[in-house]
C-alpha cells in the first residue's frame, strides 16, 4: 500500500486507494479466486459461453439475410 503524502486527508488518501483498486481489477481478482474452481468445470462453462455466443452470431446471420 502506498503511503501518505504530506498533508494529505485521510479521505484522499481513501480516494486515491480506491482509484488504485479499481485500476488494478482487485476486487476481481479476489471474487475470481474465492473459492477454488476444477479445469474440468472452467472448460465446460467456456464451452457453454462459445455455444452461446455462436447461437447469437448465426442469429444475427440469418436476420441480416433478409
Amino acid at each position: 500500500m502506498r503511503k501518505k503524502h504530506k498533508d494529505e486527508s485521510f479521505e484522499s488518501l481513501v480516494r486515491r486507494f480506491r482509484k488504485n483498486v479499481e485500476k488494478k481489477d482487485t476486487l476481481n481478482e479476489v471474487k475470481r479466486r474465492e473459492h477454488f474452481v476444477k479445469p474440468s468445470t472452467k472448460r465446460k462453462v467456456a464451452k457453454d459461453i462459445a455455444k452461446k455466443r455462436e447461437k447469437k452470431r448465426q442469429r444475427d446471420l440469418q436476420l441480416k439475410r433478409f
